[in-house]
């Protein structure tokens, strides 16, 4: 699978990180200017530190950066965790940065584009910005882990989200709740 990831603002810098380690496939970054303080205040990394898990890294402010035209295919973007700002932008159809313009992409090449979004409570604003890209096409994934694999570190209750995306864009599959009886 050939993969864009994208981290903005949001707090949740562990979900990112651990996506990037866990997910196969080649993975391509683009960190936004406030993810990149996201890092440095939530896992005292720089984007540097996360080039082992990723084939390359693109600048945010670069719109002629590959992920940023339909003609270079891909098999989904994952942005993780996604601000609302960010999920307000692309809801209005804004492509200003290479987060943006690359969901816009998505959004017209039918690209699997998932949004994780870290944002507690949520506004109607906000409500009705993800159910506007939902009905366009976006997989919408609240930051919320689950709990029935009864996680005992915070490794696992990030691991267990995380799953779930791995899962939903098709990279491999894990165990659902109670999955040896549906066997």
């Amino acid at each position: 699978m050939k993969l864009v990831v994208g981290v903005t603002g949001s707090s949740g810098a562990a979900y990112a990180l651990d996506f990037l380690k866990r997910c196969p496939g080649s993975k391509f970054l683009i960190v936004s200017k406030w993810g990149k303080v996201l890092l440095r205040d939530e896992l005292q990394m720089g984007e540097k530190d996360l080039a082992p898990y990723i084939v390359r890294s693109f600048a945010d402010d670069d719109l002629t950066a590959p992920p940023a035209s339909g003609s270079n295919p891909f098999d989904a973007f994952v942005i993780i965790p996604a601000s609302t700002s960010t999920v307000g932008k692309i809801a209005s159809g804004l492509g200003d940065t290479l987060i943006t313009r690359t969901a816009q992409v998505c959004l017209k090449e039918r690209i699997k584009l998932v949004i994780c979004v870290r944002e507690t409570p949520m506004s109607t604003l906000a409500l009705e910005q993800c159910a506007r890209l939902s009905g366009y096409g976006a997989i919408i994934m609240p930051i919320s882990p689950p709990m029935y694999f009864v996680p005992k570190t915070v490794d696992e209750y990030v691991g267990a989200f995380t799953n779930k995306v791995i899962t939903h864009i098709g990279a491999q599959t894990s165990p659902g709740w109670r999955a040896e009886e549906f066997e």
